[in-house]
């Protein structure tokens, strides 16, 4: 019996916990935020996204990638950053910024980390 938890414990690694971000959500000037942005990752894949209705630290993402399907979502903003999807987009400067995308490949489950530099057009 001890012979199979310690093969099921085997099976798990130890990862270090994420550090929180101990600011709090503070409202963002909606003008540095709202827009639309488009960038290209470093396979060549253009992608764009629009910011909208930043209201606080709240707003509304719309982001399409090359042909792939239009997705929408609600976000956060902190730390001159907010989530959507599978995706992270850290305002650097004004009309500037950087997106950071998990990708998975589907045949082989393995996951590679997409960054492209973002400007608002």
């Amino acid at each position: 019996m001890g012979d199979i938890f310690s093969v099921l414990a085997a099976g798990y690694t130890s990862k270090p916990a994420a550090i929180p971000s101990h600011t709090t959500y503070v409202p963002v000037d909606a003008t540095q935020w709202e827009g639309t942005w488009k960038g290209t990752y470093s396979t060549g894949e253009k992608f764009s996204f629009s910011v909208s209705n930043v209201q606080g630290f709240r707003g509304k993402v719309r982001y399409q990638s090359g042909n792939g399907p239009i997705k929408y979502q609600d976000i956060l903003i902190k730390d001159n950053a907010f989530k959507f999807g599978d995706s992270k987009f850290l305002l650097s400067k004004e009309g500037h910024g950087t997106i950071k995308t998990v990708v998975t490949n589907a045949a082989t489950g393995q996951s590679a980390l997409n960054s492209a530099p973002v400007d608002r057009v």
